[in-house]
Parts: structure tokens; C-alpha cells; sequence
């Protein structure tokens, strides 16, 4: 048999059909078990949170919070990539397929579960002692104790290093930590705490040391953070610390520096690149579906060229973006994700997201601001994922010197 017929019976006999909601086959890419824990996760958003979304976020209130923990504990959301100590042990992958399908019901409740496992339980499960975790990451996984992390200032976002909040040590050993930290997500309803600080062990933010911080402390209190026009269905709070005292037992031995929250923060970005890509599915397939019901002129608007343009451009870009994230967790789970390329896709992903839900918005003309629909909702939110976690510009400067070897931060 010639080498031209070998590869001609190597062929399908038949094409699979074209699927408008995978269009160029990334299901390919997954295996059963990556499919059970999306299809898990898809079904508890769609049954728990979609029904009640749109006036949750109208009112800027997520109710049932630590009911919702608990759920999310019992099918293995909460810390689901770490291993032991109750967490399920997943893959990056099935991580990020669990953060696309929360973000695609709303970035709040993909938050709630981002700062919950990728940064408490993971600065403690990574950097914190025996005793440490085993205090605290079984009742986390499980969702019976929500998490928070405090790095964020009122005057320090971008530059952790200038932090203000301080921890000195008294004659006896113990800690006393005071300060102030902004925009913490979970903050008024966690049950600890994992807070950064500046200490007397080094200079420059080389000094800096994380403490695990139980809520209920004396001079800990979280005020939570109203009238937002963003992540309205999520809690975000600010954390004050008014002389905390804290055992010596209660900093996080496992590291020195920024390296610490920042591998914390690189963690959660990761999660990021998936998620956005969520709320961009969401609003797409809400635009698809309208743009073939909706009549003008006496035919579906999906059936004139433009519109049909605008849809093609999305698709495009949102599976661009999901290949993306699959190459970056594929990576992650290698052992070979650098903190650069989580740059490139959170970078890449949340802008291209938002602009699917413009776009998305278009198409649904007035009706897209409606919260009927999902598509504002999403793109509100997404105005806060583009800059938490790393702004457009810290990203393009870490990908710049990446690229050039130049250090532009200073």
C-alpha cells in the first residue's frame, strides 16, 4: 500500500457536525473526569446562583454567603488544585474549567471562591507550618470558615513593597499588627484572616511576612464596602487592624519578602484567565440567542451581514482565549508556569472579554443594559477584574521587561 493511501484510510469517514457552543473542538483537549467536575460546577451555578443573580446584584448584597461556602466546600471548589487537608486535589485545569463556569454565572461568586483557595488557603497550605494547616485549611475546604487576604492599602495597590501596615514584636514574643487594608474581598464574613505586613526584619519590603489572623482578635473589625457599581453581588470590605496582638506562632514561617503574596497573587490570576472567559461565554451565547429571535426589518438581526460580522469576531476571541487558558493550565500542571505567562493570559483574556461583552451589548441594543439579560452585569464586573490582581499596566510592564530584559517599574 502506497504512503498516499495509508494516510487516505487514515481518514474519518465522516466529519463530526460543526457545534456553534465549541466551534473548533477544545472539548478534544479534556478527559471524563475534567468533563464530570464542569458539568458539576455548571449545574450548581445554573440551579444556585443564576436564578437569583440579577437581583442580588441590583440590591449589591450576596445573601446566604456562608451557605453558598458551604456548598461550594461540598463539591469541591474550595481549594480544589491544593492536596491533602480535605481539598480535592484537582488539576489546573479542572480548576480553571471550575472558575470559567462560575464566572460565566458571575464574577462575585468566582471571586468568593478565587480569594478562598488561590490566596488564604494557598499562602497557608504553601507557606504556613504543620500546625498552621491543619488549625485551618480542613473547615476552609469544607466552606464551614471563609477566607480573606489582606495586601491591598488605601494608598498602596500596585506598590505592596511602600505598605503601611506594620508588625512589631513585644517583650514577650507576640505580635502586634496594625494597620489598614482596602478592597478585600470576603472580608466582613471570614473567619480568618491572612494579612501582610511590614516587619523590622528587612528593608525595601524585603521584610515583609504574612500572619495567619483569626477575626475574632481583639482590635481586628472589616467594615464591609458599599455603593459599588462593580462586583455588586460579592463582599468587599476593608480590614482595619488596631493593635492586633498575635502569638508568635501566628506568622507564616514559610517566607520572607513579597515573594510570598505576589506567588499568592500569580495563583489567583491564573484563575483569572479562565474566569473572564466565562463572563465572555455568557454574554456571547446571550447575544447569539438574541440575534436569531430578534426581528428587524422583517428577518433576524443575526441573519444581516454586520451582525453576523460582530458574531464571528467574538467567537473568534473567546475560544482564542479558552485555548489559552487550557495551554497555561497544561503548563501549570508540568510544573512549568512562569508568573510572566500568567501575565500574558490574564492580560490578554479580561480585555478581550470586556470588549465581547461591549460588542455583546450592541447587538442587544437597548435591552442590553437590562438585567434581564446578563451581558452589563458582566461587563461591570469585568471593569473591576481588569484591574485587581495586577492592572493593564503592571501587566504590560512585567511582559516588557520579560521581553527586553529592562526593568520600566521605577
Amino acid at each position: 500500500m502506497s504512503t498516499t493511501e495509508s494516510a487516505e484510510s487514515a481518514k474519518p469517514s465522516k466529519l463530526p457536525s460543526f457545534d456553534p457552543a465549541d466551534p473548533i473542538g477544545i472539548d478534544d483537549l479534556l478527559g471524563p473526569e475534567d468533563l464530570a467536575i464542569r458539568s458539576t460546577v455548571r449545574a450548581w451555578a445554573t440551579d444556585r446562583v443564576l436564578p437569583h443573580i440579577a437581583e442580588w446584584y441590583e440590591n449589591g448584597e450576596l445573601p446566604g454567603i456562608r451557605e453558598l461556602a458551604r456548598e461550594l466546600g461540598s463539591i469541591g471548589a474550595l481549594g480544589m488544585s491544593l492536596q491533602g487537608y480535605g481539598c480535592a486535589g484537582a488539576t489546573a485545569v479542572q480548576y480553571g474549567l471550575a472558575c470559567l463556569e462560575l464566572e460565566a454565572a458571575d464574577s462575585g461568586i468566582r471571586s468568593l471562591v478565587s480569594v478562598q483557595g488561590s490566596l488564604a488557603m494557598y499562602a497557608i497550605h504553601r507557606f504556613g507550618s504543620e500546625e498552621q494547616r491543619q488549625q485551618w485549611l480542613p473547615g476552609m475546604a469544607a466552606g464551614e470558615i471563609i477566607g480573606c487576604f489582606g495586601l491591598t492599602e488605601p494608598d498602596h495597590g500596585s506598590d505592596p513593597a511602600g505598605m503601611r501596615t506594620y508588625a512589631k514584636r513585644d517583650g514577650g514574643g507576640d505580635w502586634i499588627l496594625s494597620g489598614r487594608k482596602m478592597w478585600i474581598t470576603n472580608g466582613s464574613v471570614a473567619g480568618v484572616a491572612v494579612v501582610w505586613a511590614q516587619t523590622d526584619e528587612g528593608s525595601g519590603g524585603s521584610g515583609i511576612r504574612g500572619f495567619v489572623v483569626p477575626t475574632g482578635t481583639p482590635g481586628f473589625s472589616a467594615p464591609e464596602i458599599k455603593h459599588k457599581w462593580s462586583l455588586r453581588a460579592s463582599v468587599t470590605s476593608e480590614l482595619v487592624l488596631d493593635e492586633v496582638r498575635l502569638p508568635a506562632d501566628a506568622v507564616l514561617p514559610g517566607v520572607t519578602g513579597l515573594r510570598g503574596p505576589l506567588s499568592c497573587l500569580s495563583h489567583a490570576r491564573y484563575g483569572i484567565v479562565w474566569g473572564a472567559m466565562g463572563a465572555a461565554r455568557a454574554s456571547f451565547e446571550a447575544a447569539v440567542d438574541y440575534a436569531k429571535t430578534r426581528e428587524q426589518f422583517g428577518r433576524p438581526i443575526g441573519g444581516f451581514q454586520l451582525t453576523q460580522a460582530k458574531l464571528a469576531d467574538m467567537a473568534v476571541e473567546l475560544h482564542k482565549g479558552i485555548l489559552l487558558a487550557h495551554h497555561l493550565g497544561r503548563r501549570m500542571d508540568a510544573g512549568r508556569l512562569r508568573p510572566e505567562q500568567v501575565s500574558f493570559g490574564k492580560l490578554n483574556n479580561v480585555r478581550e472579554a470586556i470588549e465581547i461583552c461591549r460588542t455583546a451589548r450592541t447587538i442587544l441594543g437597548a435591552n442590553g443594559i437590562s438585567l434581564e439579560y446578563p451581558v452589563m452585569r458582566h461587563a461591570t464586573n469585568l471593569e473591576s477584574v481588569l484591574t485587581y490582581e495586577g492592572t493593564v499596566e503592571m501587566h504590560q510592564l512585567v511582559l516588557g521587561k520579560a521581553l527586553t530584559g529592562l526593568d520600566a517599574f521605577r
